[in-house]
């Protein structure tokens, strides 16, 4: 079985990974980012500008008046060439500055979102955990029901023993047995004499 594919080249085996040289620059990004930020700052005040107003001002009057010798005369090319240089290097300056601060925001914004969830998130716990509360204090008995049913249970026992004390009877009174008086010739002969019960 023949391959008519094209083999791959294969890296030297005997050279480490990681260990040619590299011919690029090597700089901080970090702090490029912070020189960037530190000029599109600078730029952006009103220092920068009554400067740069005052050096445009000298180099004209300079160049027209002639007191000295005219190094730039009208139409002043090289005031142009000085601002579009300053401008060319400006700009990528500003973008880079712009650049880093909408990596930051989007980076607050998410630490923001991330906070704004958690938040929620107990703000929702606690709303729970508050009806449960809520429920299960519905469910228990205070002293005021308490004594609301104490008072009904009294009204109740009251009204009970008002009815057993009208349905039972009174009770009735003994008689004394009354005493016949003797006939006048005594007891009969042959039957016993009887004797007076004691007084009650």
């Amino acid at each position: 079985m023949r391959f008519t594919g094209k083999r791959r080249k294969r890296d030297d085996v005997a050279v480490p990974r990681g260990t040619r040289l590299s011919l690029a620059a090597q700089y901080d990004p970090e702090a490029f980012g912070r020189f960037s930020e530190s000029i599109a700052r600078y730029f952006g005040t009103a220092r920068f500008l009554a400067i740069q107003t005052v050096i445009v001002a000298l180099w004209i009057a300079l160049n027209s008046i002639g007191i000295i010798n005219r190094w730039d005369p009208y139409p002043f090319i090289l005031l142009n060439l000085l601002f579009s240089t300053q401008a060319a290097y400006a700009a990528p300056l500003i973008l880079l500055a712009q650049n880093r601060q909408d990596e930051r925001d989007r980076l607050q914004i998410e630490r923001d979102r991330e906070v704004a969830t958690r938040t929620q998130a107990d703000t929702e716990f606690l709303a729970r955990e508050l009806a449960s509360v809520r429920l299960s204090l519905a469910d228990m008995v205070t002293a005021e029901d308490l004594q609301k049913t104490l008072g009904r249970l009294e009204k109740s026992l009251s009204r009970i023993e008002k009815r057993v004390t009208v349905a039972s009877p009174k009770p009735r009174k003994k008689k004394a047995p009354v005493m016949k008086a003797p006939p006048a010739d005594g007891p009969a002969a042959g039957a016993p004499a009887t004797e007076a019960p004691p007084p009650e």
